[in-house]
């Protein structure tokens, strides 16, 4: 049984099951396949796996286009072969959070065919219609890929009235405030408790809620949050949800509430700064990230990835640190999208450069919050430029030297996504199997990161605050949790420093847990501190 707060001390790691691993040679991942490889997630540490949707679709969203909740897509498995994974994950130690994408559904769901039907169908109301989409710069519903021409209005020609979709025309959007939809929530969330879930992350959280606030029992948008919140945990107290909401900082402690509503929330102004404080090699970004983002709750926390299966989104950025985040990590055109993301993988952004790359790993893993891996970024995964929109980061995982990166025996249009093959960020280049039997591989450094920062249980449980270094280019971070201390150094900067820190306690101790060199030890009575260029030291110490 997994204890209420278990998810402060996790490592999450995110995959799709589409393109992990493929047992059957079929070209998709399957969960068959998945449970072959349980064995390397728990041999990197990872404490959690957040699943990407495995539900039947048409697939023109990877998988967020659903047709139907309380089923299998048969190119990945069945029911059972889902239940398999889930118990042999539970066996491992492993967590599973499963998505609950209840703003929309597919145009091929059978709530949305019936409700095309007619103007008189029973389920008309679960989707929201108009006559007439409100004029050009009149409609309150945000575009969310804006950069493009789309409208959220499409009209369907069966019954001469539009359909709101905030996101593709083939996902129309639900409407959270119909009584039999919510209803319905409740039925998913139940039925994959009982398979063995033990949380779910709410996809476009503030939309879901936002419509759901029209019922007449709600005050506000987040009442339902609340509600649903109070629904999971009488089932399974240690069941959590974590929400996508890329919000403006000053809304996110809306949705941690009072500790009564998201247990985690996905932390998109950190991706953002983290990058920025890259680009500019500053930490001075960071510092004003850790300003400006709420406290979280007791029971709160920040889910912080480098990035994830989406773009990176740099909306919250102004224009002139936006346009240096362009022009540093994706200086062509086809590199972006939407007018305000990035698609690329991380390493490739960082060009392949072993300490940038471990500089940013290194500086994800020390932030207030719960880490995220995306799957193949503890390898250095590369994407592939040529595909549609954001598939070029959703590759299929590069598990060897061999035909598909050993990912699958298929081959051509029988595979989910195509491996990448060539350049330096190619299965031949960049692979488990090679970097297994390297000491100095990225794979083996992020093992002894993951364990770091489960050594340092401070970081997900401990009070926090920034350390003033006296230099702009050197993030420093101090956790106190009971007697427990760590602290941690980031120099962003192409220049080795050194920063003076005196802790407010005496501690009794302090040792080096994990640095980018051999520094001999930290304590001195001036406490100074030298960090190489791109370096970071983590360190332990116990108040006296």
């Amino acid at each position: 049984m997994l204890r209420n707060l278990w998810y402060k001390s996790a490592i999450i790691y995110q995959l799709d099951v589409r393109t992990f691993f493929d047992s059957d040679g079929n070209g998709w991942g399957d969960f068959q396949g998945l449970i072959e490889k349980l064995d390397y997630i728990s041999g990197l540490g990872a404490t959690c796996i957040w699943l990407k949707p495995f539900n039947p679709s048409p697939h023109r969203d990877d998988g967020y286009d659903i047709s139907d909740y309380y089923a299998v897509d048969p190119h990945v498995g069945t029911l059972g072969d889902l239940a398999d994974f889930l118990e042999e994950a539970a066996s491992r130690g492993l967590a599973v959070i499963t998505e609950l994408v209840v703003n929309h559904t597919s145009t091929e769901h059978p709530w949305f065919v019936e409700a095309a039907r007619s103007r008189d169908s029973e389920l008309r109301d679960l989707y929201i219609w108009r006559d007439e989409p409100p004029p050009d710069g009149e409609s309150p519903e945000r575009i969310v890929f804006d950069g493009d021409d789309r409208s959220v209005w499409t009209k369907d020609d069966r019954t001469g009235q539009y359909y709101l979709h905030r996101f593709y025309p083939f996902e129309p959007d639900l409407d959270s405030a119909h009584p039999f939809l919510r209803s319905e929530i409740e039925k998913m969330i139940l039925y994959y408790l009982k398979l063995g879930s033990a949380g779910f992350r709410i996809d476009a959280a503030p939309y879901l809620a936002e419509k759901a606030s029209a019922a007449p029992e709600y005050d506000d948008a987040h009442d339902y949050l609340r509600d649903l919140r109070s629904f999971l945990t009488e089932r399974r107290p240690d069941a959590a949800f974590m929400a996508e909401a890329d919000v403006e900082p000053e809304k996110l402690d809306d949705f941690f509430g009072e500790g009564d509503e998201m247990n985690l929330m996905l932390n998109f102004l950190a991706s953002e700064y983290i990058w920025l404080g890259l680009a500019q090699g500053s930490a001075v970004p960071l510092r004003e990230l850790c300003d400006v983002l709420p406290r979280p709750p007791h029971s709160g926390q920040y889910a912080n990835f480098l990035r994830n299966h989406d773009e990176l989104d740099l909306e919250m950025l102004d224009e002139q640190d936006r346009r240096l985040v362009f022009e540093t990590f994706a200086p062509h055109d086809d590199m972006r999208i939407f007018g305000r993301g990035i698609r690329r993988r991380a390493a490739p952004m960082l060009n392949g450069d072993p300490r940038r790359i471990r500089l940013a790993h290194s500086l994800l893993f020390s932030m207030p919050g719960t880490p995220i891996i995306y799957y193949g970024d503890e390898i250095g995964m590369g994407e592939d430029l040529s595909l549609w929109e954001r598939r070029p980061v959703r590759l299929p995982m590069q598990w060897g030297p061999e035909t598909n990166g050993g990912f699958s025996t298929a081959t051509g249009d029988a595979l989910y996504h195509p491996p990448l093959a060539d350049g330096e960020f190619g299965y031949a280049e960049v692979n488990v199997a090679d970097q297994r039997g390297d000491p100095d591989s990225l794979l083996n450094w992020m093992r002894h990161l993951v364990t770091t920062r489960k050594e340092a249980h401070a970081v997900g449980h401990g009070e926090w605050h920034v350390i003033d270094t006296g230099s702009d280019a050197v993030l420093g971070l101090h956790y106190d949790n009971n007697q427990e201390v760590v602290i941690v150094f980031h120099n962003l900067s192409d220049e080795a420093s050194s920063v003076t820190f005196t802790p407010e306690t005496e501690l009794a101790y302090l040792y080096e847990m994990f640095a980018d060199d051999q520094y001999g030890h930290p304590e001195t009575e001036e406490h100074q501190f030298k960090i190489n260029r791109l370096g970071y030291r983590w360190l332990r110490g116990r108040t006296a």
